[in-house]
């Protein structure tokens, strides 16, 4: 299946200043998988090292960090010769092999020409617990998401789609041509989701039981890894934080408040907790910004956030909204339509590279999401339905006067100016899309 970041990883492969790569993401989003693509298209060799299901190679690190010893050794181990420049190492599951990890700082130093790519599961939380020496400013990094709603259309065999939408022109409504078939897919993504084997599934059998058979599988994996990976005192208060989410995101104001996690626990006897299952990838948290001011993130109240899951389909799963309930879009789904949508568009936004946070203003008003791009900061208002009046929205544009924000919903699309903010209306469906009117 296509992965956008693959062109990623090809620039990766021609940097002139090129360094070991990190890639981290969430369990099973596809990393194995995506380096096994790279490799197939752009090397003459291969050499996958599996750190979990090796033990034995293990060894290879245990004498010294002599890079030249350690490549002979896999050579001999892989009966492969390691050639810098066509060979390329994959160490997967590094967590499992801490002097690994800390060997790329000498395979920066003394073998650059050599292409080495490292991943694992709940390597952001292996690094936190475990005592390794990480080598820092000695590794490039890129993060792999689930897959985007572009990456599932393209799935789907609807290529063509998104060719349509590349560079369609603000001033031209979207016909029902391009719009039921791209409004349908986004239903089915909501479904779906973009985990890559239940992508597959859905692709292979468009069977939603069997979709959601997968999905069930994936979060009891999840939730194994609680007992497997977390400290034994984590191991509830993970539990509850896990289960609180969708339910917390469902309300209205839908800011996390550790009370409504378990009665009668306080923010400090759950932020560890928190910080592991954000350490997993399995959330992501937007922290409120009272003022636009760049940059975000030095703007960025850390005590006041709301808290999405890093997959809109296992999201729809651990709600338990039929699938039947979105695609006819009965009363059943109206509790949760808001917070779908905006999950939706916080891991398109995520995917696009952006740190999204929100505003509000007391209780009185509220913007989504906001990112920054280039030194300016735009303001996206999200819609579940066609209805586009936001007062929150007018009046962030009148206080703050932003050159361009953006509103995504179910209205076609539209230019217009909000308080002398230009804002364009995008369809949740074009999401993807929304650098190139930027």
């Amino acid at each position: 299946m296509y992965r956008e970041i693959i062109n990623d990883l090809k620039k990766w492969k021609n940097k002139s200043r090129r360094k070991p790569l990190l890639l981290t993401g969430v369990r099973q989003c596809g990393k194995t998988y995506i380096i096994d693509e790279f490799a197939k298209e752009c090397f003459d060799s291969y050499v996958y090292v599996n750190f979990e299901s090796s033990e034995n190679l293990l060894a290879v690190f245990e004498y010294d960090y002599d890079v030249k010893r350690i490549v002979t050794e896999l050579e001999r181990h892989f009966k492969t010769k390691i050639i810098p420049g066509e060979t390329l190492i994959f160490f997967d599951e590094i967590q499992e092999c801490p002097r690994a990890i800390t060997a790329l700082k000498y395979f920066c130093e003394n073998m650059k020409e050599l292409h080495l790519v490292c991943a694992g599961s709940l390597l952001g939380v292996a690094l936190k617990e475990k005592n390794i020496s990480f080598p820092v400013g000695k590794v490039n990094r890129l993060q792999l998401y689930p897959m985007s709603f572009k990456e599932f259309v393209i799935a789907n065999d609807r290529e063509d789609l998104i060719e349509v939408f590349k560079d369609w022109p603000t001033d031209r409504v979207i016909p029902e041509l391009y719009a039921n078939p791209m409004e349908r897919l986004l239903k089915e993504y909501y479904i779906v989701g973009g985990m890559p084997e239940v992508v597959k599934t859905w692709v292979e059998t468009h069977d939603f039981a069997e979709v959601e058979e997968v999905q069930n599988e994936i979060l009891s994996d999840y939730a194994d890894d609680f007992s497997k990976h977390a400290p034994l005192s984590e191991i509830p208060k993970i539990r509850w934080i896990w289960d609180s989410v969708p339910v917390q995101l469902a309300k209205e104001n839908n800011k996390f408040v550790f009370s409504h996690v378990k009665e009668g626990k306080r923010s400090a006897e759950l932020e560890d907790a928190l910080c592991w299952l954000s350490d997993a990838g399995l959330i992501t948290k937007t922290e409120l910004v009272e003022k636009p001011e760049l940059p975000l993130s030095g703007a960025a109240d850390k005590t006041y956030f709301k808290v999405y899951m890093s997959d809109i389909g296992l999201l729809r799963a651990k709600s338990r909204v039929s699938a039947q309930t979105i695609m006819d879009e009965t009363d059943g789904f109206v509790r949760f339509k808001g917070a779908f949508a905006e999950n939706y568009v916080l891991n398109e936004l995520k995917s696009l590279g952006k740190e999204p946070y929100f505003w509000r203003s007391g209780n009185s008003a509220e913007i989504d999401f906001l990112f920054e791009t280039n030194g300016e900061v735009f303001p996206v208002e999200v819609k579940s339905a066609d209805n586009t009046q936001a007062k929150s929205y007018k009046q962030f544009c009148k206080k703050y006067k932003m050159r361009r924000g953006f509103k995504l919903s179910r209205k076609n699309i539209a230019e217009n100016l909000c308080e002398a903010t230009k804002t364009l209306s995008l369809p949740l469906y074009i999401g993807w899309n929304i650098d190139a009117y930027i």
